[in-house]
């Protein structure tokens, strides 16, 4: 159990993402930016699993063979396209949506702060392209959701902070 260490990872983590919320406009999703993680079954979850090095989730995933707390959290938080499935009346089959243009921006503002929170002191803009890229091919993902993030993620490797935010602005 590591609730203090815990609180820090994920206290730092919205700070993080508020800043950058912050840049591109997005006041009140960086205020109320993941708080129910905050809240009894996230936190906890979150304490008894923590690793430091990623999310408590993937620990918790190997013990129960699933994450209590991840299911908790994709079902709260907009940001994340494991939100953005419903059932398509066509189909009758869970599809993904595509996500509204402030969730991806917060989103992306989200990832990049889990990548610098992650990866501290050894951080470069890249890693955040690098980890969608990993991770991608498990997510829900709507194809112009999809391009979104691509092409941003992709702009903030390549361009930096200053053009990305420029372009989040444009977006909300």
């Amino acid at each position: 159990m590591h609730p203090f260490k815990h609180f820090l990872t994920i206290t730092r983590h919205r700070h993080l993402v508020m800043r950058n919320c912050f840049k591109c406009g997005l006041y009140w999703q960086g205020l109320t930016h993941d708080l129910s993680k905050y809240g009894f079954t996230e936190f906890w979850l979150g304490a008894k699993y923590y690793l430091g090095t990623k999310s408590p989730h993937h620990l918790e995933r190997q013990e129960k063979g699933y994450s209590e707390a991840w299911m908790h959290h994709k079902g709260r938080n907009k940001h994340h396209a494991e939100y953005w499935v419903d059932i398509n009346l066509k189909s009758l089959q869970y599809e993904p949506v595509d996500m509204p243009d402030k969730y991806i921006a917060e989103s992306i503002c989200d990832r990049i702060a889990a990548s610098k929170n992650y990866n501290w002191k050894n951080f470069e803009p890249h890693m955040a392209l690098d980890y969608y890229h990993k991770e991608k091919t498990k997510l829900p993902l709507h194809p112009n959701t999809d391009r979104k993030f691509e092409f941003l993620l992709k702009l903030y490797a390549e361009k930096g902070e200053k053009a990305l935010f420029e372009e989040l602005r444009k977006m909300k």
